[in-house]
């Protein structure tokens, strides 16, 4: 689990002092410029910590570790932010990852995260209809064009009537540049979702 003084550590993103869409730190609740000039596909993003220090840490024992109880209890750290979504959607998608990726770590922590938010909300998790299509390489090894290119046409949907008309929250672990859940997000709207959300545990500052 969490001791007492690595929780205190953290640092969390809270409104009205990042930007609403990609949590970028902007000391107001306004849009940051680079969402202006380049907006993402979903309409709104929540992040509960800054990805720095032993938060990072926490991420990666997580993430590659198999630490599924650091993912529980950061979750749980974040209540008040996945409560502020209200009832804004009506399905959860966890981020998806290839055969392959689960059967290296064996699990999918964005999985696990919609499934903790899925308790605190009623949400229902859909966890089949986007589908990872081909493996990439981790984003935070590579460099932002490379990041671009790595994840282009990585995933596919297996039957886009189901999200048809629905608000949709989109999950993920950890968002650097936004080129992932922007891929996610452009498949996603083949189906005529009606909007899409965001959250990932953790922003890179």
């Amino acid at each position: 689990m969490l001791c007492g003084e690595c929780r205190r550590s953290f640092i969390t993103l809270e409104s009205p002092f990042v930007c609403p869409s990609c949590g970028r730190w902007t000391g107001s609740d306004a849009l940051c410029g680079g969402c202006i000039t380049h907006p993402p596909y979903f309409t709104r993003g929540v992040y509960v910590f800054s990805f720095e220090g032993p938060l990072r840490e926490a991420v990666h024992a997580f993430k590659f570790g198999g630490r599924i109880d650091v993912g529980t209890a950061l979750m749980h750290m974040g209540r008040e932010r996945i409560a502020s979504f209200g009832g804004a959607f009506d399905l959860i998608i966890p981020m998806p990852v290839t055969d392959k990726r689960l059967k290296e770590r064996g699990f999918n922590q964005s999985f696990i995260i919609a499934g903790e938010i899925s308790r605190i909300t009623g949400a229902p998790i859909d966890h089949e209809t986007l589908v990872k299509a081909k493996e990439t390489e981790d984003q935070y090894t590579l460099s932002k064009d490379e990041r671009r290119r790595n994840v282009r046409g990585a995933f596919s949907l297996k039957d886009a009537r189901t999200l048809a008309g629905k608000r949709l929250l989109l999950v993920d672990d950890l968002y650097t540049t936004g080129n992932t859940a922007r891929e996610a997000c452009r498949t996603l709207l083949r189906t005529k979702a009606k909007e899409i959300l965001f959250f990932a545990l953790a922003r890179t500052p």
